[in-house]
This record gives structure tokens, C-alpha cells and sequence, in this order.
């Protein structure tokens, strides 16, 4: 029995293991020239410091050890946000779908809204809410709503007219006819709505959290190390920021693949 338990995840691991290594093979380089190039000081600038120094400082250094604190705030502040703009993305993609009025009557307003440069509402926001976590919120609720909202859009108005027929000869309530019938034919649109809004939300995020530079966050913290010029830390911020939007990017994906298993097919 144990010979016949393993085939299947040691398959799945020599098919990943090559994606892996090709994946790998650029971050490697890029290492490896900054140890050729910094670490053995061929080049020495003070906008480039070495590796162990940039690894080291999140658990060594006093200043180092504050992003902690600041990731798990800025997480908490993009599940917040995420939750808002992708709810009411995806419900008013679904009503706007549904209804030709509804979607005559606004839908080009929000067509025409989000041609705004996302960054572009940080003065508007910070006018209206403040500088506090209101405003944060709600500017990764925009980043989180554009692509959730036009995603679902797009995935009902796409729904063959096979299922609108079949509901009809069913008699489903409206009620019954949104959960059995819309949501599942459009889920796949709308999962890849909501695995976009991740992303930018998450850049939403840190940008806000730059851009408005009060209270806690990872980009709170970039800017503190940029006014101390302790590059070790900027460094150390950005490589903290990019492997929680990949880790985002990949747990999203393979729960998504779950849900919906014939995506990839």
C-alpha cells in the first residue's frame, strides 16, 4: 500500500520541479551578480549594499525587525479593503449583467471612472476622509472594485443562451435563478476578477500606505528607511513586498484551480 500512496504527488512534483527551475534560473542570476558585484565590492555605492546585509537586517537589526509589525499591518489593511471593493464588484457586476437599464443607466459612468489613474484619487480621498485608515481602506477597496466589478460583468452578459432558456422552461425565482444558475456559469470570469483585484490591491496597498505615509504599513516603512537612507532596508521592504504579491499571486491560483477544476483545461 505505501508503493501505491505516492506515485500521484511525486508526479506532480516532477512536473513542477522543471517550471520551478526555469523560474528560478533569473532571481539566481540576479543574485549571484550582486554577489560578484557588491559583496566582493567590485562596485561600492552607497545605494547598494550587500546581500547578508539586506537578509540579515529584518532579524538583526533594531530598525530592521519593525517590518514585521508593519506587514502584518498592511496585510490586515489590504484584507479589509479586498473585502469591501471585491463584495461590491461582484454584486454590482452581477445586478449590471442582469439588467440592461440598470447597466444603460450606470455602467458607462464606472466605464469612464475607471479610466482614472488609480493614484490619481489619493488627493481626492485624503481631502474627503483624512490621512487615517479610513482613506487607506477605502482606496484599496477601489484598487480591489474596477476588476472584480468588470470581470463579473463581462462573465454574465457572456453566459450562453442555452441557461437563460433552461431557467426559463425551470421557472426559477430570481433568487434561485442568480445562485444556480448565474453565479456558477459565470464563476470563472469572476474568479479571475477577484485574482486581479488581489494583485492591485495589494500595490494599492503599499502605495496608499507610501503615498499618505501616516500610521503603520510596509510602505510606512519603505518611506522611513528612505528619509534614514538605510538602503539595506528599502531593499529588504521591496523583496518583502514582492514575495507577498507572489505568494498572493500563487495561493490564489491554485485555490481558484480547486474551485473550478476545468479552468486550466
Amino acid at each position: 500500500m505505501a508503493d501505491t500512496a505516492w506515485p500521484g504527488p511525486l508526479a506532480a512534483l516532477s512536473r513542477l520541479a522543471p517550471r520551478v527551475r526555469r523560474g528560478a534560473a533569473l532571481p539566481a542570476a540576479l543574485v549571484l551578480l550582486w554577489l560578484a558585484v557588491v559583496d566582493t565590492s567590485l562596485v561600492r555605492t552607497p545605494l547598494l549594499v550587500p546581500l547578508h546585509q539586506v537578509l540579515s537586517s529584518p532579524f538583526v537589526d533594531p530598525d530592521g525587525r519593525q517590518i514585521w509589525a508593519a506587514l502584518a499591518a498592511s496585510l490586515t489593511r489590504a484584507t479589509a479593503g479586498i473585502a469591501l471593493g471585491a463584495c461590491a464588484g461582484v454584486a454590482l457586476g452581477v445586478a449590471l449583467g442582469l439588467s440592461r437599464p440598470l447597466q444603460r443607466a450606470i455602467a458607462p459612468t464606472l466605464h469612464g471612472l475607471r479610466q482614472v489613474a488609480l493614484f490619481a484619487w489619493i488627493p481626492l480621498l485624503t481631502a474627503w476622509f483624512g490621512t487615517d485608515e479610513v482613506a487607506k481602506v477605502v482606496f484599496i477597496s477601489l484598487s480591489a472594485f474596477f476588476p472584480a466589478f468588470l470581470n463579473t460583468e463581462q462573465g454574465v452578459r457572456a453566459i450562453a443562451p442555452a441557461y437563460w432558456e433552461t431557467a426559463a422552461v425551470l421557472r426559477l425565482r430570481p433568487w434561485r435563478r442568480v445562485t444556480k444558475m448565474v453565479l456558477p456559469a459565470a464563476l470563472p470570469a469572476i474568479l479571475i476578477g477577484l485574482e486581479i483585484a488581489l494583485l492591485t490591491a495589494w500595490i494599492g496597498t503599499v502605495g496608499a500606505e507610501y503615498a499618505i505615509g501616516v500610521g503603520r504599513g510596509l510602505g510606512s516603512f519603505l518611506v522611513a528607511a528612505r528619509e534614514l537612507f538605510r538602503m539595506d532596508l528599502v531593499l529588504a521592504g521591496v523583496v518583502a513586498l514582492a514575495l507577498v504579491g507572489y505568494a498572493c499571486n500563487r495561493a490564489s491560483r491554485h485555490v481558484f484551480s480547486r474551485i473550478i477544476t476545468w479552468r486550466d483545461r
